[in-house]
């Protein structure tokens, strides 16, 4: 029996919607980054883009158990001596939710192009609206 390897012409993608409100930051975020990998499906491939679309909505609106909103910190670095900038995460979801969602599910994808384009299937939104009703996205329910 040979192993089937999909091909990135043979994919057929389709569009899901994931409702963040009242959700665990960290469950919705790992559950996200395995469909936009398409690890879900039985075609899956590591080495070809497999996945499919996610629109996360409501992202403002997502929880972190304890307390991690005011212990947990975003970190970055300038790359110069003393550059290391912290921000906790009730200041960071107060200003840029869609940042959180975006940076949790890009650390769960694989580094390098790849990763990269699995990413870009990604589209997050501060309310319950969004621009993506011509795709025609199925509401996914996540289990947590």
């Amino acid at each position: 029996m040979k192993s089937y390897i999909a091909k990135p012409q043979e994919i057929d993608r389709k569009w899901y919607v994931v409702d963040a409100a009242g959700k665990p930051l960290g469950r919705v975020a790992s559950q996200v980054a395995s469909i936009l990998r398409g690890k879900h499906k039985p075609t899956f491939t590591p080495n070809v883009d497999t996945g499919d679309f996610v629109i996360i909505i409501n992202a403002e609106k997502v929880v972190l158990t304890g307390k991690k909103l005011d212990q947990k910190m975003m970190r970055h670095h300038s790359l110069y001596p003393g550059g290391l900038k912290e921000t906790p995460y009730r200041e960071v979801l107060a200003k840029k939710p869609e940042f959180v969602f975006e940076e949790a599910v890009r650390r769960m994808l694989p580094t390098g192009v790849l990763g990269r384009q699995m990413l870009k299937k990604l589209k997050v939104y501060r309310g319950s609206e969004h621009d993506h009703q011509a795709q025609k996205p199925e509401v996914l329910d996540l289990k947590y």
